[in-house]
């Protein structure tokens, strides 16, 4: 997810560093056009907008307190956390960064590596109006829509309820298909005919472009278990469930 986000913002004319941890990484930075840095502490020195995409709530934490970033940012910069993690985390990030005078913005993402390189990557984004504003016109660069869809951790909030409901629908499906081999249907058949009924919906669209719910699941399902977890977990500090959303997440399994 990294790298084309590198290549768009290079493209749109923004100075761009980059983490580089090795020779590949470095070189691959390089051929995108933007300077890999090998410090981690120093990847926010200067810069008006860190932007952190990784890939569990831990390795944020690490990144941004641990590592140093956040220290090391420019009083009026604006730390964007890409990555889908636990909206209290951002709290914790938010109430660290206002000492330094740093924003905080969280901007989950829906889509993949092949949206951003489209510049369509949807960004469901939390803060502040005036730091929003801010980064608005660089993570536009890679993402269209960006909604800012409230304060500080709503996007987190958005992007959990989306990827519960998207993991749902996995279990609808693979339930679905199972309906289908019961009335003697081929899977792949089905799902390539079922899109173009009232039934439809995206996550049908990406099966059919798979071959079979289990392919799907298969393709998805490192990410989206971590999501589930986080989203579980949140729910589940409120002294609540998913309801039957947990039910269809599970279905098949």
């Amino acid at each position: 997810m990294g790298l084309p986000m590198v290549g768009r913002l290079v493209s749109d004319g923004h100075d761009v560093h980059a983490l580089a941890r090795n020779d590949e990484t470095r070189s691959a930075v390089e051929s995108a056009g933007a300077h890999p840095v090998s410090d981690i502490a120093g990847i926010g020195e200067g810069a008006d907008i860190v932007a952190v995409c990784v890939f569990t709530d831990a390795q944020v934490r690490q990144v941004c307190l641990e590592d140093g970033v956040l220290a090391r940012m420019p009083r009026g910069s604006v730390l964007v956390v890409h990555t889908t993690i636990s909206p209290r985390s951002i709290e914790t990030l938010t109430a660290e960064a206002e000492p330094f005078g740093i924003s905080v913005v969280d901007a989950a993402v829906s889509g993949g590596p092949h949206d951003i390189a489209a510049g369509a990557l949807t960004l469901f984004v939390g803060g502040p109006d005036d730091a929003v504003a801010a980064v608005t016109p660089v993570l536009k660069s890679y993402g269209d829509p960006v909604i800012h869809v409230g304060e500080s951790g709503s996007g987190q909030r958005v992007k959990l309820v989306n990827n519960a409901l998207f993991a749902a629908e996995i279990g609808l499906m693979a339930e679905a298909a199972e309906l289908g081999r019961r009335l003697g249907l081929d899977e792949k058949a089905l799902f390539e005919a079922l899109p173009h009924a009232s039934s439809s919906c995206k996550v049908m669209g990406n099966i059919a472009m798979r071959g079979s719910v289990a392919e799907f699941r298969s393709a998805v399902g490192e990410f989206l278990s971590k999501d589930v977890a986080v989203v579980r977990a949140t729910v589940a500090e409120l002294g609540a469930d998913l309801g039957v959303l947990d039910i269809a997440i599970d279905a098949r399994r």
